[in-house]
């Protein structure tokens, strides 16, 4: 039976799902605050430099073919995907680096330049992480988790896959340098988790990134979330942009629509919420209708930390070969740096940086000569109480010198264009509660059933998908919510 759907927001997640329910026959129509599609995968542009303000590590990228082929449709026909080799540079905070690939025999090699008797322990973490693979991604990634009883059903294998200990601990079980421990446990920080409490089920990222590598979209991410708009539209989906929406409409139990900005109510028969969990019940839902998630509950869950990014434009370029397209720089400290970030919610002298610069390889980016990059650096979300009026500035500039004097000689006097975003612009822009940058911390306690679930706690017609649902953030997380949310409304 055709439904009427809204879809609130258009990132990753609302996109995705908007696609699948098109797919089935639903009148769909996604509203959007901004003025292009994307989320927090919004592109920037300034005097030819080219941005992508989101997610640019593409991993599962047999996710978009599957989401195209529910379509009728073939992903290669709308944008294309090139894998990266090696994954990423890495740099410890004496600027050696560690070339990070799908390559065993590369890897090994790596490993020995650091420590020989790591070769070993990395071939044994490396096996060790399939079956967490195959439990946590393949079985659960997506399937929805609605009550304890799902829980409790895998509990024993998550106990016997040792998901009880941290991403940290778990590889240090397998490696003995602490630069290598920090090249093997820092994917966490990829969907805002503290590798030294996110649980260890997220070792699992290094065997689907064995699996199926890393890959770039030509011309960015941009050019997939134009893809996907177009493919909605073609579904017969109505894509509103400028169109914030102000409130969820409740009657009852049950969701009968959004009201937006200009007062309209648009009636639905159901409600998917691609915006932050915690948002939507905190700012589109009247507390009188909420029993479950109160204001007082959303205070008192644990979220990711925030970022600071700064977008630079170039008219010279760095393709000495230094840099890669993705680089994480480490500074001195990594377990101290994380607690003042997670734990003791203070902005450090020190920090640890990662560098995007897709111009290396894909001139769309940037004008002949110059280049486009992004470095960005975790810090606290706004629950730390930080003044960013006043810390913004200097942060940003002791960040550029860093830059300069280490890795990209005379940056200040070449920089053509800048945009620096920091943790309010995520809470202004993003509407993501306290500005958190990833939604809920991925921590054991909130994953799974413990997670916000796909199907709204409070009413039977309002569905969850993107980063604060289960399974989580980050592409692979994202796009399984949408195919989670698709099973539960065809379900229904």
């Amino acid at each position: 039976m055709q439904q009427h759907i809204i879809v609130i927001g258009a990132g990753f997640g609302g996109l995705s799902a908007a696609i699948r329910l098109a797919a089935r026959g639903h009148r769909v129509e996604i509203f959007e605050k901004a003025d292009q599609p994307g989320g927090k995968a919004y592109v920037i542009e300034r005097n030819g430099y080219r941005f992508d303000a989101g997610p640019t590590v593409i991993t599962a990228p047999f996710m978009f073919d599957d989401l195209w082929r529910v379509a009728g449709r073939r992903r290669e026909d709308y944008f294309e995907l090139r894998p990266c080799q090696p994954y990423y540079r890495l740099f410890n905070k004496d600027g050696k680096h560690f070339d990070y690939s799908g390559d065993e025999e590369a890897i090994a090699r790596e490993i020995a330049r650091f420590n020989p008797a790591d070769v070993e322990g990395y071939r044994r973490f490396m096996a060790s992480t399939r079956p967490i693979f195959e439990k946590g991604f393949l079985e659960l990634a997506d399937k929805p988790f609605l009550n304890l009883g799902d829980m409790l059903r895998v509990a024993p294998d998550l106990m016997r896959l040792q998901s009880y200990l941290s991403t940290y601990r778990y590889v240090s079980r397998f490696i003995n340098d602490d630069f290598l421990r920090r090249c093997f446990s820092f994917h966490p920080l990829f969907i805002g988790g503290n590798p030294f409490d996110a649980s260890s089920i997220y070792a699992m990222v290094h065997y689907l990134e064995r699996e199926w590598g890393i890959h770039y979209a030509v011309g960015g991410t941009g050019a997939i979330v134009r893809a996907m708009a177009r493919l909605f539209t073609e579904l017969g989906g109505t894509l509103h942009l400028n169109s914030p929406v102000r409130e969820i409409v409740i009657e009852g139990r049950r969701v009968i629509g959004v009201r937006l900005a200009d007062g309209i109510v648009r009636r639905a028969d159901v409600v998917v919420s691609n915006a932050d969990v915690a948002y939507t019940y905190s700012n589109l839902v009247a507390p009188r209708h909420r029993r479950y998630f109160t204001d007082r509950r959303l205070r008192r869950k644990k979220y990711s930390m925030s970022l600071v990014v700064i977008y630079i434009g170039t008219r010279r370029r760095y393709d000495d070969g230094t840099l890669l397209r993705h680089n994480i720089i480490f500074g001195e400290r990594y377990q101290g740096l994380l607690e003042d970030i997670f734990h003791h919610k203070r902005l450090a002298d020190d920090f640890s940086l990662y560098v995007h610069i897709p111009s290396l390889d894909d001139p769309a980016f940037a004008p002949e000569g110059g280049e486009s990059f992004y470095v960005l650096s975790p810090v606290p979300h706004l629950g730390a109480g930080i003044d960013w009026s006043i810390a913004a500035r200097p942060y940003r500039d002791a960040i550029v010198r860093f830059l300069e004097e280490r890795y990209m000689p005379g940056l200040s006097k070449n920089i053509v264009v800048e945009t620096m975003v920091d943790p309010r612009h995520f809470a202004r822009q993003q509407n993501a509660f306290l500005g958190s940058a990833f939604s809920l911390e991925p921590i054991l306690t909130q994953s799974a059933w413990f997670r916000p679930h796909n199907r709204s706690e409070e009413f039977e017609n309002l569905y969850f998908v993107g980063a604060g649902t289960h399974p989580g953030a980050g592409l692979p997380g994202v796009l399984s919510s949408a195919i989670i949310a698709e099973q539960l409304i065809g379900a229904a």
